[in-house]
């Protein structure tokens, strides 16, 4: 294949433009031609243009499709078909496909994962070992996961739950297993988001995040866990939109467009040779600092990535990198890039897993934990105890306790028990508007916990307890999902006193 193919074509291997499952004919068929006709190399997909990063403002409804799961196979198949060599599929996959399709299993989240104790590291392996099997049944050949940032700074808009926690040797030795079991199945990796997106305020989606540190605060932090893992079970490396001036002396330069950051920091002191891929080029960190088209797919392209992901103008970036860059420096990329084709296509082993249900299960079991020990639950439950649920709807958690039910805005105006448990399940996982409870709704919350004996429970990301007055609780349990699984470990908890075996993974403020 190296042989056939003209300079041009070698270039058009290194895009990777986004495909969308719910998207319009039109839009399909357009993109089936700029495969054909300019040699794409792979394809990344997103649920729709209104959930991908072009709309992370949210600008645009994001419709509901059960059967999104068939449609991404009826397009990975017209994809592959208008594909002149075979096209790498690629998706961020980070907790199973329902990151991008409804109706796929969903799996636990990292920061789930990162409260697993070490005993438990099996777990990650099987989720990744899982997940990587529900994408190559779908098509799919890569996943652009696991995220290997630290996530140090509790008001991160954008990596939070995605990340295994604050702890880099935790993070590290998570990050390993998760790629252990998704290298059983033969499926890409892609570590991300060098040089480290956990110590940030900003969204690189919206703009670009500075990061303020010197060479060596960096490498005793974000870029601990990066030089550390096991290179030869690495296939590619993500870099992220983020500045790092006190290295590159340039506020406005993000990582993507850094041939000293890329040369010095990933090939030569990770000294790693695979694929270098950018982060999406639609992000606003990035996008909006050119108007010509094509100039940020060359900017990336000669900064140092392999693969462009997310490139939007893929004739005008194909030209400008075939008249300008050297031709031995494309056929350095092509040549890695065909090392990972290799891979991608190479015969994929026969393995058993360990059922969806039964892994959620022991990860519920062994993820639980608690946070202020102050009580025994068992002697505190009585006919006087209200079990107050708000959020989501927490149905087992309910049932198994057959406790009177109320709105929590009964329980602040009428004179109820002074004995509460309190089970929250935040609407949203990011912190954005608080984590997607109201002013009011938070103050009520901090009424229960004020003036009631309360047993809290929070069912969702355990970083949202900084929106409220937890140590006012007499006892605190994160379970981190409101999986039906997780709720009833929790009930189970509540009213047996079972081990606990987690630990909080990130850093409260």
């Amino acid at each position: 294949m190296k042989n056939k193919l003209s300079l041009k074509q070698k270039v058009g291997q290194l895009f990777m433009p986004a495909a969308f499952i719910n998207d319009s004919e039109e839009e399909i068929q357009r993109l089936e031609q700029l495969i054909a006709n300019y040699h794409i190399g792979s394809i990344c997909f997103f649920h729709s243009r209104a959930s991908a990063a072009t709309n992370f403002e949210g600008k645009k409804e994001v419709l509901y499709n059960k059967d999104s799961l068939d449609q991404l196979k009826i397009l990975i198949n017209r994809y592959q078909k208008a594909a002149k060599t075979p096209l790498i599929i690629a998706i961020d996959a980070e907790w199973g496909l329902a990151m991008r399709v409804e109706n796929t299993p969903q799996y636990p989240y990292a920061i789930t994962l990162g409260a697993l104790p070490e005993e438990a590291l099996n777990l990650i392996r099987e989720t990744g070992k899982n997940i990587g099997r529900d994408c190559l049944e779908a098509g799919i050949h890569w996943n652009l996961a696991p995220v290997l940032d630290v996530n140090s700074n509790p008001k991160n808009p954008v990596i939070g739950y995605r990340s295994f926690g604050s702890n880099k040797h935790k993070v590290l030795q998570k990050t390993q297993a998760f790629i252990d079991g998704m290298n059983e199945t033969g499926i890409l990796n892609s570590v991300k988001h060098f040089p480290g997106h956990g110590d940030t305020a900003v969204d690189s989606h919206l703009g670009l995040p500075q990061i303020e540190k010197t060479e060596d605060e960096l490498l005793n932090q974000e870029l601990f866990p990066f030089y550390h893992i096991e290179k030869e079970k690495l296939d590619a490396v993500m870099v992220g939109h983020l500045a790092l001036p006190k290295i590159t002396g340039d506020s406005l330069l993000p990582a993507t467009l850094s041939k000293l950051l890329i040369d010095r920091y990933i090939r030569e002191k990770m000294n790693f040779d695979g694929i270098i891929i950018s982060d999406a080029l639609n992000m606003h960190s990035i996008s909006k600092k050119f108007q010509e088209k094509g100039a940020v797919e060359y900017q990336a392209f000669m900064a140092g990535m392999d693969v462009l992901c997310f490139a939007e103008h893929v004739k005008e970036g194909i030209e400008r990198i075939v008249e300008q860059a050297p031709e031995a420096l494309i056929n350095e990329k092509y040549n890695r890039f065909e090392i990972l084709k290799s891979k991608a296509f190479a015969a994929k082993p026969q393995l058993n897993y360990i059922s969806y249900q039964d892994l959620i299960a022991k990860t519920a079991t062994k993820s639980l934990t608690q946070l202020l020990p102050d009580i025994d639950t068992s002697s505190y439950l009585d006919a006087q105890t209200h079990l107050i649920t708000m959020g989501k709807e927490l149905s087992h958690f309910e049932n198994l306790l057959v406790t009177e039910s109320s709105i929590i805005k009964s329980a602040v105006e009428k004179p109820l028990s002074t004995k509460i448990v309190l089970a929250l399940a935040p609407p949203s996982i990011k912190p954005l508007n608080h984590f997607g409870f109201t002013t009011l709704e938070l103050e009520r919350i901090n009424k229960l916990l004020q003036e009631k004996n309360v047993v809290l429970f929070n069912f969702g990301n355990p970083l949202f307890l900084n929106e409220i007055d937890y140590k006012k609780a007499k006892q605190v349990y994160l379970v981190y999902q409101d999986f039906p699984q997780f709720q009833e470990h929790a009930a189970k908890q509540l009213l047996q006193q079972l081990p606990l075996y987690g630990s909080l993974p990130v850093n409260l403020d």
